[in-house]
């Protein structure tokens, strides 16, 4: 028998999901879908493409079919490689006690990036507020030994604190070792 606790949120049109298993701890955080906002870009591709073909079709003359497929083609491609890796599907966090942390973000266009992050490197999960003259949004990063900068856990998603905190605990959790993290120093630019 396998022992699993699922639970889900939804906050700011973000979609919180954890599955907690005895071995592993996994967090997904799905942004906010706008059905709108891809009915336009789709429309807008294929209103793009149309018109490419109309124009070496009918407006120019001995045109080969040839020449109009191509032209065709090619603002397809480029449509699709603009949105590959540009809008997140999934952001997860999976959080392994005894091994680390893996990080993972889903693109539209079905490429996944990972980072695993050995548990023995992390000295400090932090949650911060960040605040610019725009915006303030909060924000998930780790202190990872040897690296000269914060590692924000969600690359391109700002979720909501709510949604955080859990996945902070769980860091927090898994990275329990508060002897070693009281005594944090940077040297040459980077944390030990």
């Amino acid at each position: 028998m396998v022992d699993s606790d699922s639970d889900s949120d939804s906050c700011l049109g973000y979609n919180y999901l954890r599955d907690c298993k005895r071995s592993h701890d996994i967090h997904h955080i799905l942004p906010p879908t706008s059905a709108l906002y891809t009915l336009l870009l789709l429309c807008f591709s294929a209103l793009l493409i149309l018109a490419t073909a109309f124009y070496l079709f009918f407006l120019m003359e001995e045109t080969s079919i040839f020449i109009v497929l191509w032209s065709s083609l090619l603002p397809a491609l480029l449509v699709k490689l603009l949105l590959r890796n540009t809008i997140i599907s999934k952001e997860s966090v999976v959080v392994m006690p005894a091994f680390g942390v893996q990080l993972e973000t889903h693109y539209a266009g079905g490429k996944i990036s990972r980072r695993f992050i050995p548990v023995d490197k992390i000295l400090k999960p932090l949650l911060l507020e960040c605040v610019t003259p725009v915006t303030c949004y909060w924000n998930l990063s780790l202190i990872v030994r040897g690296e000269p900068e914060l590692i924000s856990v969600f690359k391109g998603l700002r979720p909501p604190a709510t949604m955080l905190v859990p996945i902070w605990k769980a860091l927090c959790a898994a990275t329990d070792r508060e002897e070693e993290n009281s005594n944090i120093t940077v040297e040459d630019g980077r944390y030990s």
